[in-house]
């Protein structure tokens, strides 16, 4: 059984290893990466049955994919730089990015 997920889409987060900024555009309610990206990437080895988000760090270009044990809320409150922010969101408001909707 999975845990609900403690940030949503858009939320800026904090993480506790490496200290960079972030905004989280994905949610997995578990792990569902490959096991050998597992085993090369994830040393500190969290737990696979939780939620992994998919982040984009401020000041950079990349992606990362974090468990939820290694976020924790930003207290910052300034903006995310990242080339992708304007593609899916809109603006930012009380620590969250709006959800840029997609036209069909």
């Amino acid at each position: 059984m999975s845990a609900q997920a403690k940030f949503a889409i858009g939320q800026i987060i904090h993480h506790r290893l490496f200290g960079y900024r972030g905004v989280v555009f994905d949610v997995d309610a578990v792990f569902s990466g490959s096991e050998s990206w597992y085993e090369q990437v994830a040393r500190s080895r969290p737990p696979k049955e939780e939620p992994w988000y998919s982040v984009l760090p401020h000041g950079s270009g990349h992606t990362t994919y974090v468990a939820e044990r290694n976020l924790e809320r930003d207290l910052e409150a300034g903006p995310v730089h990242h080339p992708l922010i304007p593609e899916l969101f809109t603006s930012l408001e009380d620590g969250f990015y709006k959800v840029r909707r997609q036209s069909h």
